[in-house]
């Protein structure tokens, strides 16, 4: 049963500390380094999803964080990476022109997914998922994003390498920034309710919060806007007149220093609990194996903490009901080895990836079964 157990875990990741709705992934190679990955479940299907690609080429990283349900977000899981490695090959490259073409063919698929499941499930044109990417090859890290899932650098400050500091590398896509404001109610100067203060938070139409995204068919095509079947707070404050949103993603392309030790990856869910520098501290100052554990921990000891309650209380608490506390949560640390990075030419032939991908749910490990049914048709 032991060496059972063993290799489920070597396998499929393991089920953390005492809380039927965390499960982790210590530490695995990845092209340039090692990473790890933790995620706990709030709601009660999992809407989060992540995914961390070693390839002859490049090591890809993906977070997708839900909202109205797992299925664009699974879907992401399932498609993006195909289209990234179907473009650099193409291209006999990564740029960030693979990333966006990548990006867009899996928002075009999905679209065409909800317009065939539309008249038997209408509820799929307010699925979405914001969408964080990674792509580090040779001496370059790419990240693009929609929404506001987030990317941080870890970096030496000093010489002597005892300051490590927290430098952001993506702007969030969230109506809470006045910016993000401003920017929409420039685009739509004929919409006053384009922008909406409602329910504690501002919001696109007085519904969402994220200004782009894979999905939201209803806030981006009228035809999928008014369906009778939608709730009433996912029905926009006024008939829509032309999209509201966006999938052209945010892109940095950077070059990496030696300086650069570490990338943490997570969405808004981790990043709504700790601080860029909180969690660059951690991941500093502790050793690496079982850091993303650690940071999962550290996030539900603080969410634990707002709501005066003990973290061992709060996670005898079901899913569904979780999500009054915190929200479903996926971290990624990919360390930044650079004297592993392969000094020959990136393979762009050769195909024997290495995939970790968080499962579909937390209660179970079988995400093929979602994935299938969502893969669009050829």
């Amino acid at each position: 049963m032991t060496m059972l157990r063993s290799c489920l875990e070597r396998c499929f990741g393991r089920l953390g500390y005492g809380d039927e709705l965390f499960w982790y992934q210590d530490l695995k190679p990845h092209t340039s380094g090692e990473f790890s990955i933790a995620v706990v479940q709030a709601n009660s299907t999992l809407e989060d999803q992540g995914q961390v690609v070693s390839t002859p080429f490049a090591t890809f990283i993906g977070v997708y964080d839900g909202h109205g349900g797992p299925d664009a977000a699974r879907f992401v899981n399932a498609q993006l990476f195909p289209h990234f490695s179907k473009f650099a090959m193409e291209q006999n490259g990564v740029s960030a022109d693979v990333i966006r073409k990548a990006i867009v063919a899996t928002e075009e698929e999905f679209l065409h997914l909800v317009k065939r499941s539309f008249p038997f499930k209408p509820q799929i044109a307010s699925v979405g998922s914001c969408c964080l990417v990674g792509a580090i090859t040779e001496d370059t890290l790419y990240v693009a994003n929609l929404g506001d899932s987030r990317a941080v650098l870890g970096r030496c400050a000093t010489p002597d390498g005892k300051e490590v500091v927290a430098e952001r590398l993506t702007s969030d896509h969230n109506v809470a920034d006045v910016e993000i404001r401003k920017e929409l109610k420039k685009l739509h100067p004929d919409e006053s309710d384009i922008v909406v203060h409602t329910r504690g938070v501002w919001r696109i139409k007085g519904i969402i919060q994220v200004s782009r995204s894979i999905g939201d068919a209803y806030l981006k095509k009228p035809e999928f806007s008014r369906d009778p079947l939608f709730p009433p707070h996912i029905f926009p404050t006024s008939p829509l007149k032309r999209s509201v949103m966006t999938a052209e993603p945010s892109i940095l392309t950077r070059k990496l220093k030696p300086d650069d030790l570490f990338l943490i990856f997570a969405s808004d869910g981790f990043w709504e609990q700790l601080t860029d520098e909180a969690a660059v501290e951690i991941v500093s100052k502790y050793p690496r194996s079982g850091i993303a554990k650690r940071l999962l921990r550290a996030a539900l000891e603080e969410a634990a903490k707002k709501m005066e309650m003990r973290v061992n209380d709060m996670k005898r608490i079901r899913k569904g009901v979780r999500r009054h506390f915190h929200d479903d949560i996926t971290v990624i640390v990919i360390f930044l080895d650079h004297n592993l990075r392969n000094a020959n030419s990136p393979n762009f032939k050769a195909m024997n990836y290495k995939s970790i991908n968080t499962p579909a749910d937390i209660f179970s490990l079988h995400s093929h079964e979602s994935e299938s049914r969502l893969r669009p048709e050829p």
